[in-house]
């Protein structure tokens, strides 16, 4: 259930960096500013989840927003941009930390609902609620992205964009308007992901620094692009590090991730779905 949620904080990137090209390293700090966002939504006794879905439209236009800046500085001026973007979206990432500071403190925070704190034994084995439900909707998230992708004109329409943007301008379509509008998505699904990161654990303004490990080994593993591969890597990673956990102790569990990472670079760079 672990790997479920590390696949449902990875789908967003891997639409923004597997199918976009674009080196999103801002997405764990999005995903902990939608933790915060939960946080004090939950205030007006809004459940988590729920909260989650009520940020995914204002969500949704910052990923537009910030797309637009990108392109416009970066991607417009030549090849390089990867490369010249990242500093762009390593500085999202500080602001959005240091303003978490200024304006939260660096005190943990958490989140009520029903099923926090609760449990339920199946096969004499106790699972915490929380999880199920971040089980559940990582699930349902993975299953709606990849028929969005594969059955609708603008998912295949975002696909294509990362195979040939000189096809897709012949077709008639705009590759910009298009890469856009799935940032947007991407940016849009960190929303309802970070509801489910305070739902499995408390969040601090620097968590994003534990993740951003967690979430670019899942989108390489998967193979770039791909939704049910990100599902299935997410699982791979959560396996691995219960495994760590157990034998080694808590210490050694992050350093999976760049393990992992390492080992499918150097085995297979296309990734485990990829092609």
């Amino acid at each position: 259930m672990v790997g479920c949620f590390y696949a449902a904080v990875s789908i967003g990137l891997s639409i923004s960096f597997g199918l976009l090209d674009v080196p999103n390293v801002a997405h764990p700090a999005l995903l902990v500013l939608a933790s915060y966002g939960a946080w004090l939504l939950g205030d007006f006794d809004i459940d988590p989840i729920l909260a989650g879905f009520v940020m995914m439209p204002a969500f949704f236009l910052l990923g537009i927003a910030i797309y637009r800046v990108y392109h416009e500085t970066f991607e417009k001026r030549g090849s390089d941009a990867g490369v010249r973007g990242l500093a762009f979206f390593f500085g999202i990432a500080f602001i959005i930390e240091v303003a978490i500071i200024m304006l939260f403190g660096v005190d943990q925070r958490t989140v009520q609902a029903f099923y926090i704190g609760k449990s339920v034994e199946i096969l004499d084995v106790r699972i915490p609620m929380r999880m199920i439900a971040a089980f559940a909707v990582a699930i349902v998230l993975s299953a709606a992205l990849a028929l969005y992708l594969s059955r609708t004109f603008l998912g295949r329409a975002i696909r294509a964009v990362a195979q040939d943007e000189a096809a897709l301008r012949l077709m008639g379509a705009d590759p910009v308007a298009i890469k856009q509008w799935a940032f947007g998505i991407a940016t849009a699904v960190v929303a309802l992901a970070g509801a489910l990161l305070i739902i499995v654990q408390p969040v601090e303004p620097t968590l994003d620094r534990a993740y951003i490990g967690r979430t670019f080994c899942v989108v390489v593993m998967a193979g770039l692009g791909s939704m049910s591969g990100t599902l299935v890597a997410g699982i791979i990673l959560g396996v691995a590090e219960t495994i760590v956990l157990t034998m080694f102790g808590a210490s050694w569990a992050p350093a999976i991730s760049f393990t992992l990472l390492l080992l499918v670079l150097g085995i297979r760079p296309q990734g485990l779905f990829g092609r």
